[in-house]
Order: structure tokens, then sequence, then C-alpha cells
């Protein structure tokens, strides 16, 4: 990968470009606050968890599906995203996101990617600017990870080492996922990770939170 894919990845992915993806905890304030994520330990589990058999192994699917498709096919799979959103903050997340996503990216590189779901719009993007997929893949799951961390420092609270060092621990995962999503097809998208997706229903209706999911 040359420099300037390097450094337009970073940029994409970075928690400064403007996704607002500091907003979002995918259901992990409520998990925090019902006690069931307490320390590193038990993050760790749970992002382990994503990262294998739910959301995040699913969005390197998605995401590739999108960098290798016509153009003609990229509303289906956008539609597949929007149905494989677990709930309604799911969608809003993987919708806001996405749209925001890419009203910057066009805005900035003339591309032509339009509203859509996120790790769909990071994958049209990234084969318009002809950016390497394996790279793209990685990056984006990273940032995934990196995000949920983030949140979990603040709301645990962890300290910032801690989080760090847990980052740090989910790398290896977080290329193997990588590497894998890239060579699935849409046929093989599946979760069975039902307390995150419940997690994320309850947080709907969750009383007091920080987080918009």
């Amino acid at each position: 990968m040359n420099t300037d894919a390097f450094l337009t990845l970073t940029q994409w992915l970075s928690p400064g470009f403007p996704v607002g993806a500091f907003a979002y905890s995918h259901g992990l304030e409520h998990v925090i606050d019902t006690g069931e994520i307490r320390d590193a330990r038990t993050l760790k589990t749970w992002l382990e968890d994503i990262l294998r058999h739910g959301s995040a192994r699913n969005d390197v699917i998605l995401l590739t599906a999108a960098y290798n498709a016509a153009p003609q096919q990229v509303d289906e799979i956008d539609a597949i995203a929007r149905a494989f959103a677990s709930s309604h903050e799911r969608q809003v997340e993987t919708v806001d996101q996405g749209a925001a996503f890419a009203r910057t990216v066009d805005a900035i590189w003339g591309t032509d990617v339009g509203a859509l779901c996120y790790p769909v719009a990071v994958g049209r993007a990234a084969r318009a600017e002809a950016l390497p997929l394996p790279q793209t893949a990685e990056i984006y799951t990273h940032a995934f990870v990196a995000n949920l961390v983030s949140a979990a420092v603040r709301l645990v609270p962890l300290g910032q080492t801690e989080g760090q060092t847990l980052l740090a621990q989910c790398a290896p995962l977080i290329r193997a996922v990588a590497e894998l999503g890239r060579t699935a097809q849409l046929e093989d998208l599946a979760s069975c990770c039902f307390a995150t997706d419940i997690a994320a229903m309850r947080h709907e209706t969750q009383y007091a939170k920080v987080f918009r999911t």
C-alpha cells in the first residue's frame, strides 16, 4: 500500500472524521449500566464475540461485497445491510454514520458514494479511490473496536492505558476477522451475538444515557 492510500484510510477512519462515531456505543452503554461489563476482562470477552460472531464480522463482509460490486448491485447490498441491523438503534448507527461519511468523502474527494450504510459506503468509497481492500477492511475493523474501547474508557470507567492495552490485545483477532471477512460471501452473513442485540434494543428505552445507541 502506498503512502497516499495509507493516509487516506487513516483519515477516513480516524476518530476525527465527521461521522459522529463518538456518539454511538453499539449497545455497550446498556451492559455497562447493568454491570455485565465492569472491567477490561469482561469488555474483552464482549468485543471478541462481536468480532468473531457478530456485527464486526458482518460489516467486513458487507464492506467487501460493496467494494467488489457492480454499480447496479450496490442498492441490494445496502438493503441487506439495513436488514441485518437487529434493532432501530443499530439501523440509526449504520445509516447515519454512512450518510455522514459519504457526504464528507463526496465533498472532498469528488466521489459519488451517496447515502449508504456505513460499511457499504466505506467499501464503495475505497473502490472509487482504488484503495486496497485488505487494508481498508483491517483499518475499518480496528476503528470499529477502537470506538467501543473509547466508549468503555469513558463509561466503565477504564484507564486510558488499560483501554489501549486491550485494543492492542485485540489486534491479532482484528486482522484475522478482516481477512476472513474478505473471503466470505453475502450468503455467509450471520450473527449469534444475541446478548449484544438485546442490549441495543434495551438501550432504546434506557432512562438515562450518554450515547445515542
